[in-house]
């Protein structure tokens, strides 16, 4: 059997190791790093960095949140593994390293994929397969994109949970959104009642305006006297007397319709 061969690990000057443009984690918990720090300090780095050479120092692509804990505790060296790997494998060790952690935001997570997607041209299909995700899974958290990024910034913020972001998306408007969004955090909703909340307005008839009336235009006056020649026909026939006149000067056309009043029988 062929043994494998051990990647070195090298001393590397932190000085010289830029962070990776291709992080999807946007923020990292400074309580977090200090604890992670503190762990560093009381038992050493227990699994080193890795990064890749580039121009006159080098990148790293997994382990930021060990990088910027080793620069607190003020280390002016840190182990690390060199690779050799262009920018998409780059991106996507950086990405499924975050992913193993499971502590990536849900957004980060939609914001990775599309930069991935975007930046190398692939499918849903192909980046699942490369990181080890179904499309579907790809495909939902791509979905929370959507949001308006004000929204987002506010679920974030307020940690709000991925199942309240998707029930947002029923609703059409940023505005409606927001509008639901204040109201789950005001009265602290649970999934089940932001959704019933959300399928209550999405009930509510639309306000329209009044339906203007419908303009009728007789483009030969015939048509019109012609109308009420046969309503007078209806009523003779009904057993009314019904006297029909029509008279036309310059400007206007008269038609005259009189019905007598049925007689009254006294019992």
């Amino acid at each position: 059997m062929p043994k494998i061969q051990k990647e070195e690990v090298r001393q590397l000057p932190i000085n010289q190791i830029e962070p990776n443009p291709f992080q999807p984690r946007v923020k990292f918990d400074e309580e977090a790093l200090q604890e992670l720090a503190n762990s560093i300090s009381a038992h050493g780095l227990l699994h080193p960095i890795i990064v890749r050479a580039i121009g006159h120092g080098y990148q790293v692509i997994a382990g930021e949140r060990r990088l910027r804990a080793c620069k607190q505790l003020g280390w002016t060296t840190i182990p690390a593994i060199i690779r050799v790997m262009d920018d998409r494998a780059a991106a996507e060790l950086a990405l499924i390293e975050n992913l193993q952690r499971r502590d990536l935001h849900f957004f980060e997570e939609a914001e990775g994929y599309e930069r991935l997607l975007a930046e190398f041209n692939l499918t849903q299909d192909e980046l699942a397969k490369r990181i080890g995700k179904s499309q579907s899974s790809i495909a939902n958290r791509l979905r929370l994109l959507k949001l308006d990024k004000d929204i987002r910034d506010i679920i974030s913020r307020e940690m709000i949970s991925e199942r309240h972001a998707r029930a947002l998306l029923r609703l059409a408007s940023a505005q409606e959104q927001l509008e639901v969004l204040q109201q789950v955090i005001a009265e602290n909703l649970s999934v089940r009642q932001t959704e019933e909340l959300i399928k209550n307005r999405l009930q509510q008839p639309e306000e329209t305006t009044p339906k203007q009336r419908r303009k009728i235009i007789f483009k030969d006056i015939r048509l019109f006297t012609n109308s009420l020649k046969e309503l007078t026909n209806s009523l003779t026939d009904s057993g009314l007397e019904v006297d029909y006149q029509e008279a036309e000067d310059d400007q206007f056309y008269r038609v005259t319709v009189t019905i007598k009043k049925p007689e009254r029988r006294d019992h």
